[in-house]
């Protein structure tokens, strides 16, 4: 495996870490729940630290532009599913011009 696909292999990693870590804010209820609350602070640390080895390899400002944007989308679509936030024509539209943006950025490095 390359060095390059291996910093993408961790860059998806933490974007996992901190969609998981965002999600888990739900449940720990303003910090007052102990395991939810732990959740949130290991998810946004493994992220952090994951985005930190990815970063030796990647140009930062794509990284963190994918990271953020594949985050956000990530956990609007959950957040939909999962808790039935609403779903307004707007809002897909949003979440679809985030992904339509990382796809270009990804496409302008190649």
């Amino acid at each position: 495996m390359s060095v390059q696909t291996y910093s993408w292999l961790l860059l998806v990693a933490s974007i996992a870490a901190e969609v998981a870590g965002t999600i888990a804010l739900r449940y720990a209820d303003g910090f007052t729940r102990p395991v939810p609350s732990l959740v949130v602070v290991a998810s946004y640390a493994a992220a952090i630290w994951l985005m930190s080895l990815a970063v030796r390899h990647l140009e930062v400002g794509l990284a963190y532009a994918v990271w953020a944007g594949s985050g956000t989308a990530l956990t609007a679509a959950l957040g939909i599913l999962w808790f039935s936030e609403s779903m307004t024509l707007l809002r897909i539209a949003g979440v679809v011009m985030i992904v339509i943006g990382v796809v270009v950025l990804n496409l302008e490095t190649q």
